[in-house]
């Protein structure tokens, strides 16, 4: 991986959008302003000209609920495989010792592989930590927003149990962080912990990021948070919601209608929510992802993310919005067109980003994959990407494959895909 300076975009062409249609994008700045029909002609704007052909283009990939600070700590920690408690465990013990630029490392390294992949936003929780200095995670953090500003959006929220103080909140809060989050289910009182996390968030007017109902059974906290925050101006989310998987059907209608009103967002976590689950069972092992697919019928804003990336939680992840697309069409049951939306637009909106894509009016946040359909790029997930932020190119991915095949074969005689080129503008 290798760096270079972003470059302006005016015009992209050729581009195959998700709706099959093949079209040429006009880019001013940070915004799209026209989508037309391929040859088209475009208003002449400033910048190179990027030629996509045999590329899908789509809105850049948000990732909604990440954990930088923890990411890519597997070797170091060598946790035992397991469940929730067990994956608590080993991080907790590690974070003991935790380095301030050892997890900024860990941090840019996975930050920069989900842009590679065509994530240009972030949400990502930090731990308060227990000890002397509970900002370790903090500081690396939002040092490594400032370093990634400019090509990618960092949000950062702060993960706190029920043992640490306001006060340490009130320190993130002051040291740059964006949110409140906890995990209210897994406090000893749930509802206390929830009613406090709201509290501190109410008296620093900022928003809420909360995990919720993180297991198949046990606490409902996110019945009590939608009737805390309905009628609130800050933004509400609420992570995991597995919990929803198992409701029968009228159960779920009445807290989706809650949960509606309070204009809380669902994120689904499938491949952490997978690996933790079930591991008490020895037959018909149980699964369980929200389900966000019932909930965006009902009315509901969803959104969908990777959670952890090699740590306790998760020992494997690929920094890849379309990894998580194509486990809510396996194990989620979406439709292509669904889960792609849950990690792009989905995603920005629950977020309280500006709508990005291939639209007129748009921010210019795109991702073109090499691919000839949607459905392809979520079944393939080709590396060859080009990532746009802002209508700057910020990222680009080209493979190369070569393989020994007995000819003649019409693979053999096939040209070779284009690549995709700045095409000389002579402005």
């Amino acid at each position: 991986m290798s760096a270079a300076p972003p470059v302006s975009i005016s015009e992209i062409r050729n581009a195959r959008l998700a709706s099959g249609a093949l079209v040429d994008i006009a880019i001013d700045g940070d915004t799209v302003v026209a989508v037309v029909p391929a040859g088209t002609p475009l208003p002449e704007t400033d910048g190179e000209i990027l030629d996509l052909t045999g590329y899908v283009v789509t809105a850049a990939g948000a990732e909604p609920h990440g954990h930088l600070d923890k990411s890519q700590s597997w070797d170091a920690i060598q946790p035992p495989f397991g469940d929730l408690v067990r994956a608590i465990e080993s991080w907790q013990a590690f974070a003991q010792n935790l380095d301030e630029d050892e997890t900024l490392d860990r941090a840019r390294s996975t930050a920069v592989r989900m842009l590679a992949s065509g994530i240009t936003a972030v949400r990502t929780h930090v731990d308060l930590l227990h000890g002397d200095d509970a900002l370790i995670g903090v500081r690396a953090l939002v040092r490594l927003r400032e370093e990634l500003r400019g090509v990618m959006d960092i949000e950062l929220v702060a993960l706190g149990g029920p043992t640490v103080p306001d006060a340490v909140f009130d320190a993130a809060l002051d040291a740059g962080i964006d949110l409140v989050g906890g995990a209210p289910h897994l406090a000893d009182d749930p509802i206390a912990d929830l009613d406090r996390l709201i509290a501190i968030a109410r008296r620093r007017d900022v928003g809420l990021d909360l995990h919720t109902d993180e297991s198949l059974a046990g606490a409902d906290t996110l019945a009590a948070y939608a009737r805390s925050v309905t009628g609130w101006h800050r933004p509400r989310s609420a992570g995991h919601c597995v919990r929803l998987s198992m409701m029968p059907t009228e159960d779920l209608t009445s807290l989706a209608e809650d949960v509606r009103v309070a204009d809380i967002g669902i994120i689904a976590l499938p491949i952490t929510n997978l690996y933790l689950q079930g591991w008490d069972a020895d037959h018909a092992v149980p699964r369980g992802i929200a389900p966000i697919g019932r909930l965006k019928a009902a009315g509901v804003r969803v959104a969908a993310g990777a959670d952890n990336v090699r740590d306790p939680f998760n020992p494997v992840g690929r920094c890849d919005h379309l990894e998580t697309a194509s486990l809510l069409v396996a194990a989620g049951h979406l439709a292509p067109e669904e889960a792609m939306d849950a990690v792009t637009s989905g995603a920005r909106d629950v977020m309280g980003l500006p709508v990005a894509g291939p639209i007129p009016g748009a921010r210019a946040d795109l991702v073109g994959i090499r691919a000839a359909s949607l459905g392809e790029a979520v079944a393939f997930a080709s590396a060859d990407r080009v990532v746009l932020y802002r209508g700057r190119v910020v990222s680009r991915t080209t493979v190369s494959t070569q393989t020994a095949l007995p000819a003649p074969t019409p693979l053999a005689d096939a040209p070779a895909p284009a690549l995709p080129t700045l095409v000389p503008t002579g402005k």
